[in-house]
């Protein structure tokens, strides 16, 4: 609160009132904080120990140049050994023979072997009516459908389709394939002035106005899928394409607060955690610690849009997760940079 924000300072600025040879700092996460302290003449710095690069962030993916020779002997063999320098865990490598070359192949890694390799689990196929647009997004679902790989995290601005990937991937697996019991998808809750506790309504009213991207995002591919049901292409449930409503009554997708689910133990689900940038890594960890036997969890977010105060691009959980999480075996990670929602979109996202 402000009024133990003032008692911090004015404590600080008592002891460099009685201390006047040494310096005095007042170190907070908290950016109101450090504007006040300095307002008053005391030195404040960001805690920076828990930070990482952003602008070295770990993209998941890297490209390798290679002689003709060492790209025939990938196309005979579907696999090379690596000899070309540090690989993370599931990174993928596109093999190129120069800088431009316009065609580069798309390769992954595994680190059991040691070999570089083609996809094995996406081949362009459609998932729920969409299919990817480019290379970022073929990876991204390669990922989202291996099961091996248990944690995924999709980093990217607005209109790079990360959480529709996630969404379209989970009612996929849970759907179609019957992979896993449902997909969870949440959010954090972040309202201005009161909590949900204390807001008119259910559970479902009280969070529904901070789930209505998803919402959007559902309709979407429920749109697809029904453009496709017209068409001929079958039926879910002995009749027309379900609603979103339809998909909730079954069982197949729900919807919960962060706040909920941290105390809960989640075997066979496909979790989607969007907005996960603005999750502290406390709260990173306490969400991952959550999955039971089973479980995928699937992170999405952007960290250049960042709602909490006391966060940054270097300091939230999502940006700390990929970096920590890199060079585990059992996950996953893509930065996703080209837009595919609309020019003026990713005109936006870029500017702002």
């Amino acid at each position: 609160t402000d009024t133990n924000d003032n008692l911090i300072i004015g404590t600080a600025l008592f002891i460099q009132k009685q201390e006047k040879d040494s310096d005095v700092i007042l170190v907070s996460k908290d950016a109101n904080v450090r504007i006040k302290a300095d307002a008053v003449g005391l030195r404040a710095e960001n805690f920076e120990t828990d930070k990482i690069n952003f602008a070295e962030l770990y993209s998941g993916y890297k490209k390798i140049i290679v002689s003709q020779d060492v790209l025939h002997t990938y196309k005979k063999e579907k696999f090379l050994i690596n000899e070309f320098g540090q690989i993370y865990p599931n990174q993928f490598v596109l093999l190129a023979t120069s800088e431009e070359d316009p065609e580069p192949i798309l390769a992954r890694y595994s680190v059991q072997n040691n070999t570089i390799y083609p996809l094995k689990y996406y081949q362009g196929q459609e998932l729920f009516g969409i299919k990817s647009r480019n290379l970022e997004q073929t990876m991204s679902f390669d990922l989202l459908l291996d099961p091996q790989v248990q944690l995924v995290s999709l980093v990217g601005k607005a209109g790079t389709g990360k959480t529709l990937l996630a969404l379209a991937a989970g009612l996929n697996q849970v759907v179609e394939e019957d992979n896993y019991n449902r997909m969870v998808v949440s959010r954090p809750v972040f309202p201005l002035g009161k909590d949900l506790g204390y807001l008119p309504g259910s559970k479902s009213e009280k969070f529904n106005p901070w789930m209505q991207p998803i919402y959007d995002n559902m309709e979407i591919l429920l749109s697809t899928r029904k453009e496709q049901e017209d068409n001929g292409n079958g039926k879910i449930f002995g009749k027309k394409e379900p609603s979103l409503q339809d998909y909730l009554d079954f069982g197949f997708i729900e919807l919960e607060p962060l706040t909920y689910i941290r105390g809960r133990s989640l075997p066979e689900q496909f979790l989607v955690i969007d907005e996960a940038q603005n999750l502290t890594p406390h709260e990173m960890k306490t969400i991952i610690t959550r999955a039971g036997e089973g479980t995928k969890i699937v992170l999405t977010g952007d960290p250049y849009q960042i709602d909490i105060p006391y966060l940054d691009s270097e300091s939230n959980g999502l940006s700390i997760a990929v970096e920590k999480f890199k060079s585990e075996e059992i996950v996953g990670h893509i930065t996703l940079t080209k837009g595919e929602r609309s020019h003026l979109a990713t005109i936006a996202a870029k500017f702002f």
